[in-house]
């Protein structure tokens, strides 16, 4: 009898790429501020809360605030990059994510969705996937941020599943930490030398080929 498996997706950069909204909002804050903000910079962000984003990129600048300023501007970051999620479309959901979840579908393997966002729900509404995930993780459900394993270990719980039988896609090295914490098989994508800890390593998202799926499942 085949294993039942189940697979629990991070949503930036592996679902949609809503990294570059983030970064167009942080940039922006960052030179009201009056310091730069790159490209690199932003990569420090990756899985990480929005409240650590904001200190992250205080110690950049070296810019010293109030709680009472950081709250403001945590306030303003999130509307500016709301306005940009509200105008997202199917059209930005990343390649090979649709043929991947048709395949799930019709294996009839579940999945959830483990993300730090609080705005996943609203993301993947706009881009029609909300109904398609039989469970969503977001920042309102953890206390704890990656690589704390806890978003992926209540993902496992709300699919009834057993944490080794879940495999966890991630972009982010904090997430595949936090998949491997859980005693989960763990997908990176991205830079293999980034993400070498994960157990297997997808230059983007077209590497989900039926081969490579049969082959980690088995």
């Amino acid at each position: 009898m085949k294993k039942e498996i189940a697979f629990i997706f991070d949503l930036d950069g592996v679902i949609v790429d809503t990294a570059k909204y983030h970064f167009l909002a942080w940039r922006n804050l960052a030179n009201s501020l009056g310091f730069e903000f790159t490209e690199e910079h932003n990569e420090l962000l990756k899985g990480v809360s929005r409240v650590r984003s904001l200190e992250i990129l205080l110690e950049i600048g070296k810019v010293e605030l109030t709680a009472a300023q950081k709250q403001t501007f945590l306030v303003q970051k999130n509307t500016e990059y709301l306005g940009y999620v509200h105008k997202m479309t199917s059209e930005e959901i990343l390649p090979g994510i649709n043929d991947l979840l048709d395949y799930l579908d019709a294996n009839n393997i579940k999945y959830a969705l483990g993300s730090a966002s609080k705005n996943a729900p609203l993301i993947l509404e706009k881009v029609g996937l909300f109904n398609r995930f039989a469970a969503i993780v977001d920042g309102n459900d953890v206390s704890k941020a990656k690589p704390d394993p806890e978003v992926f270990l209540i993902g496992a719980e709300k699919l009834n599943m057993q944490p080794k039988n879940c495999i966890v896609v991630e972009d982010a090295i904090a997430g595949i930490e936090a998949a491997n914490a859980a005693n989960m098989l763990s997908i990176g994508i991205g830079d293999a030398k980034l993400l070498s800890e994960a157990n297997y390593v997808l230059a983007d998202t077209n590497g989900f080929t039926r081969d490579f799926l049969e082959n980690i499942m088995k």
